[in-house]
């Protein structure tokens, strides 16, 4: 199991201490450091900042909005930093949910795996630089076909350093997942439970089963986002991320359309989140951060003592995910990687 750090979301500035994070996380041998956005900091920019000051670790978006840009924009991007980066980028993407796409962006959200899938085309096609781009789907089209009449299919002047940049797709339902293991080359969980592994496994081997499919299991990644917090008592590290979780099921998204809420439910926790989710929308937050069960957090966290977190790890080791994305400050990270990486 390897080891990569997540920046995590900006709240009112960047997150202290992450440079001192991100150059341990180097010395210590991790994989990659992972930038988020949402509707604040962009991921592109802080990684570009960060990642300056690296010499090995990866770079990857974690995730870059698929409503925030245009294909081209991204695929710009994307090339412009592997360049910068001597070849360490990691394209991160994802559809986010219909509040922040029609809420922040301005776009349309319905059909989100079809836009998925002509978004990941063209981006491809642009990295290639084996033609002219001429694309007419569903949701894209270039040239723009109306305005002046002026456009025309072009070529990135800038000639890509690698042919191809693996591209990430944040993905949680089924379908998504499958799309993920059609499309490309590597996966990005959040809330993933080792308990449900098979359900996973087989969503990804229906997406490698497909004629075109672009990955197979053997150099398909999985970089899974776990919460890590070690400590004697159990509770008190839950407690730690009860409200994380309370948010996220209760309130990142609305009723009857909450991604994050669906993969609690699969898992078992059905009547926890309608608790959960109707205390949240009441405006009582402390309350539905207590009705978060520890159980709902150790299925997807690494809490408590070390000796129990390495015994657990044994369950993670027989999954799909193959590199484990923690947070935290230097001290944390240390540890991790003791704990993780020394077995």
């Amino acid at each position: 199991m390897k080891l990569s750090l997540g920046a995590g979301y900006w709240s009112a500035g960047p997150p202290a201490g992450i440079e001192d994070q991100i150059a341990e996380a180097e010395k210590l041998g991790f994989d990659t450091v992972w930038t988020a956005e949402a509707y604040g900091s962009d991921a592109l920019t802080p990684l570009a900042w960060w990642g300056s000051k690296t010499e090995r670790l990866g770079l990857g978006t974690s995730i870059i909005q698929l409503s925030a840009r245009t294909p081209a924009a991204t695929a710009m991007a994307a090339i412009s930093l592997d360049h910068l980066s001597g070849g360490r980028f990691k394209l991160g993407l994802g559809v986010s949910g219909p509040q922040v796409v029609e809420g922040w962006y301005g776009q349309p959200y319905p059909k989100p795996l079809a836009r998925t899938r002509e978004y990941i085309q063209i981006v491809r096609a642009i990295v290639d630089r084996e033609k002219p781009v001429e694309f007419h789907g569903d949701h894209y089209d270039l040239p723009y076909p109306g305005g002046t009449g002026l456009g025309k299919p072009l070529k990135a002047t800038v000639h890509p350093l690698r042919a191809e940049i693996p591209i990430y797709l944040g993905a949680e339902g089924p379908k998504n997942v499958a799309l993920t293991a059609e499309i490309a080359d590597g996966w990005l969980p959040l809330f993933f439970a080792p308990k449900d592994n098979q359900f996973y496994a087989d969503a990804l081997a229906e997406g490698f089963a497909r004629p075109t499919a672009h990955s197979n299991a053997d150099d398909f990644d999985v970089q899974c986002v776990v919460s890590f917090v070690p400590g004697d008592d159990v509770e008190r590290c839950a407690d730690m991320i009860r409200p994380m979780l309370a948010l996220y099921v209760g309130g990142m998204g609305a009723k009857g359309r909450n991604f994050h809420y669906d993969v609690f439910c699969r898992m078992g926790y059905e009547q926890q989140c309608e608790t959960i989710q109707k205390l949240y929308l009441e405006g009582d937050k402390k309350a539905a951060t207590a009705a978060v069960p520890t159980s709902m957090v150790e299925d997807i966290a690494l809490i408590g003592p070390p000796d129990k977190i390495r015994d657990e790890l044994g369950a993670w080791d027989e999954t799909v995910v193959d590199c484990l994305v923690v947070s935290g400050p230097v001290p944390l990270l240390r540890q991790a990687a003791e704990i993780i990486l020394t077995r």
